[in-house]
């Protein structure tokens, strides 16, 4: 068994290396230009520290990998953070995109390459998974909220654009695909069934929430912008979005209507019933929903 053990490490560690450099690299980039950030520092510790354990080659491979994401969430976040505040140009920003989400994809993939007996989930934990299925959602929401602006190029790029609102409600909504919801039953105190409410609906953080109403705004804006979605040709659309999104994309279309009205229904419920008060506004998520039964009518 030690042996076994070793041997998985050993191959973390060679699939690792040449990750641990691209990341360098990537860390070096900003502080060149001048970049200064604390989750820039986070993630320059953890590949120090990565390096060293690398070297030494006793840990576990998922302690390997669990820092691995880690330093991918940190360094990540400072590039997505500048594009927000560049308002994701328009002749760059897309790229970016594709090659954030390629990174963000990277420790799921590395679990597979290590040829360990094992699920990400079971390496990486639940929370760093959601964490790095909502970073992605939460990108292409926030890139598709400045491009649904940009006349133009959104009709010049409608397939692009639905392929990103796409994979974005999907990766939002794989987020709650990795803990069991609470199954509610009798033995539930009173004072907790607000909480038990919660943790039945999947819903184990704010970001959760946040999830369920960006991921049907963003089925909002497919059927706004998109149409009804019939089911137009996912090849055409793969053709034309694989070579500009990339990795991980997804090949199943989504009816943004029946989405976006599941999401958004769960979200009012829980905010006028165990949130209520809490300072979640429905407002939007409302009008929203009456959007998605007049048009349909």
């Amino acid at each position: 068994m030690a042996a076994a053990g070793g041997a998985e490490a050993g191959g973390a560690v060679s699939a690792l290396r040449p990750r641990l450099a691209a990341l360098g690299r990537r860390l070096a980039a900003p502080r060149g230009a001048g970049g200064d950030d604390i989750f820039l520092a986070k993630g320059s510790a953890t590949l120090d520290k990565l390096r060293d354990i690398c070297n030494e080659g006793r840990e576990h491979p998922s302690t390997l990998l669990q820092l691995y994401t880690q330093a991918v969430l940190d360094i990540t976040y400072f590039e997505e953070n500048q594009l927000v505040d560049e308002d994701f140009p328009e002749e760059s920003s897309l790229q970016k995109v594709k090659e954030l989400i390629c990174i963000l994809s990277e420790p799921e993939d590395l679990v597979m390459e290590c040829n360990i007996n094992a699920e990400p989930i079971s390496i990486l934990g639940a929370e760093l998974l959601e964490c790095l299925y909502w970073r992605k959602g939460a990108l292409l929401y926030m890139y598709c909220h400045t491009a649904k602006e940009r006349s133009e190029w959104l009709q010049e790029n409608i397939a692009i654009f639905k392929k990103c609102l796409n994979d974005g409600v999907h990766y939002l909504m794989k987020m709650f695909s990795f803990r069991c919801p609470l199954q509610l039953n009798e033995d539930v105190s009173l004072q907790d069934k607000d909480t038990a409410r919660l943790l039945s609906e999947g819903i184990f953080s704010d970001t959760h929430l946040l999830a369920m109403m960006y991921s049907g705004e963003m089925c909002y804006w497919g059927l706004r912008h998109c149409g009804e979605g019939k089911q137009e040709c996912l090849e055409m659309i793969d053709s034309v979005s694989n070579s500009d999104l990339g990795c991980r994309s997804e090949s199943v279309s989504l009816d943004f209507r029946e989405t976006g009205k599941n999401m958004l229904t769960k979200y009012v419920a829980v905010c006028e019933g165990p949130l209520k008060g809490q300072g979640w506004n429905t407002t939007t998520a409302k009008q929203m929903l009456c959007y998605f039964v007049k048009s349909h009518k």
